[in-house]
C-alpha cells in the first residue's frame, strides 16, 4: 500500500512517501506559522524523491486536530484537493494518536503515554494511551493542574506541551520523538486504520469554538 500523508496541525508541517511499511521519503520542519507557504512544496519533494505519480498512490492522509485552527485547515484543504484531482481516498488520523504513536517502544514499555498538544490557551488538549498505544479515554481539554493530577501510574510524556506539565511530575519521562505530528507516522497510522476500517473522516476536530468575531449587521 502507498500513502502520502501530510500535517500542518500544531507546531510543525511535515509529508511523507510510505510504502508497505517503510518510508520511502519524508520532509519534516518545526514551525508554528507559515505552513501554507511549505506543506505544497514539501509535498512535491517527496512525490519527486518517490519517483512516483499521485496515480500510484492508494491512499492519503491528514492530521485532523485538535490543533491550530489555521494550521488544520491548511492540511485539510491542501489533503482534500490532492485526494479530489487524484480520485484518491482521504483518510483522516487524530494529533494525539500521532504524537503517541511516535514515541519509541523501549520508551513506552510499562508506562502509560500522556499525548500533550499546547491549545495556546489555559488549556492542553490531552489523550492517555496504554504502551500498546490502545487509547484510554478520548482526546480532552484540561488545564495542567488537572493534567498533573491524573493518576496514571508511570508516565511517558509526549507532545509540544510537555514543558507545562513535566516540572511538576517529577516521576514522569519526556519523550524523545518530536513534539509535534510526524507525516510518516501519520501515514502508517492512515494504512492500518483504513485497513481495519477505523480511519476517522477528513473532517476536524475541534475541542473548541474558532475565536472568530462576527461582524455587526450594520444599523439600518
Amino acid at each position: 500500500m502507498i500513502v502520502l500523508a501530510l500535517d500542518s496541525a500544531t507546531s510543525a508541517c511535515s509529508a511523507a512517501l510510505w510504502r508497505d511499511g517503510a518510508v520511502v521519503a519524508r520532509r519534516f520542519a518545526a514551525m508554528s506559522r507559515g505552513q501554507s507557504e511549505v506543506l505544497v512544496p514539501m509535498v512535491a519533494e517527496v512525490m519527486a524523491e518517490a519517483g512516483l505519480d499521485f496515480s500510484a498512490l492508494d491512499l492519503l492522509a491528514v492530521t485532523v486536530g485538535p490543533g491550530a485552527f489555521t494550521g488544520i485547515r491548511i492540511g485539510l484543504a491542501t489533503a482534500r484537493a490532492l485526494a479530489l484531482a487524484a480520485a484518491k481516498p482521504l483518510a483522516g488520523v487524530a494529533t494525539p494518536e500521532a504524537v503517541a504513536a511516535a514515541v519509541p517502544a523501549q520508551e513506552r514499555a510499562g508506562r502509560t503515554v500522556l499525548a500533550l498538544l499546547d491549545s495556546r490557551r489555559e488549556e492542553v488538549w490531552v489523550q492517555a494511551f496504554d504502551a500498546d498505544l490502545a487509547p484510554l479515554w478520548p482526546v480532552r481539554a484540561l488545564t495542567p493542574p488537572q493534567v498533573m493530577a491524573l493518576d496514571l501510574g508511570p508516565v511517558v510524556l509526549a507532545g509540544d506541551a510537555c514543558d507545562l506539565v513535566a516540572p511538576s511530575m517529577p516521576d514522569a519521562v519526556v519523550a524523545s520523538s518530536p513534539g509535534a505530528p510526524d507525516a510518516a507516522v501519520v501515514a502508517a497510522l492512515a494504512a492500518r486504520h483504513w485497513a481495519a476500517g477505523t480511519a476517522l473522516p477528513p473532517e476536524p476536530l475541534y475541542l473548541r469554538e474558532a475565536d472568530v468575531t462576527m461582524p455587526k449587521c450594520p444599523t439600518p
